[in-house]
């Protein structure tokens, strides 16, 4: 059985849990003071371990960093995945796309905040390389279902490298919205409902 916890996902067994603890706390502190403001004495002092050990696992505060916002991304994806296997139509796959990010924001809120807050400095720091192999392998199902010839019909011959956005844009948009406090209601409410937009947005129907 699966369990819920992304770290035990991600790293089980008892050789990880440093890792986890390490990630757990830095987690919660580069969302409570922010990534810049949040230093690796700080983790060091919520983990109660050494410098050394972060050092060790991570090299730096920019791989920890990184090493987060991988977790996240692989972890989205791992839903993502899922929910698109179980497709079997053009729409259905929208859906799925849809529902996978939605109902992983609702899951993993902190995670999902922390990956906004961590985007701009992964994509622009010493791991940009890193992170754009890493997608090319993540994303690779995704890829092969947005350019199969197949859905050329159904849809309204949007430019491949469009049509993710078209497709999440408005979700993400609320997503964040809801992260930051300014709407209460989760965005699992509303995932059929910013399903049927997307597919609106895409389709010839």
């Amino acid at each position: 059985m699966e369990t819920s916890d992304l770290l035990e996902r991600c790293y089980p067994g008892r050789r990880a849990e440093l890792k986890r603890d390490i990630f757990r706390k830095a987690l919660a502190l580069f969302n409570e003071q922010g990534i810049e403001a949040t230093t690796i004495e700080m983790i060091r002092a919520e983990c109660d371990t050494s410098v050394g050990a972060i050092y060790h696992h991570f090299g730096n505060k920019e791989g920890l960093v990184a090493a987060l916002f991988f977790t996240a991304l692989d972890d989205q994806a791992r839903l993502r995945d899922r929910y698109l296997s179980d497709a079997t139509t053009t729409q259905e796959g929208v859906y799925a796309l849809v529902h996978s990010y939605v109902d992983w924001v609702d899951s993993q809120p902190e995670w999902a905040r922390f990956q906004y807050h961590a985007r701009f400095a992964v994509t622009k720091g010493p791991f940009k390389d890193e992170l754009a192999t890493r997608n090319k392998v993540r994303n690779k199902q995704l890829l092969e279902w947005l350019s199969a010839s197949a859905r050329g019909d159904e849809l309204k011959g949007a430019p491949a490298e469009l049509m993710l956005s078209l497709i999440i844009g408005q979700a993400d948009n609320y997503c964040r919205t809801w992260l930051s406090g300014r709407v209460k209601a989760s965005p699992k409410v509303y995932r059929d409902k910013l399903a049927q937009a997307a597919w609106r947005s895409i389709s010839d129907d």
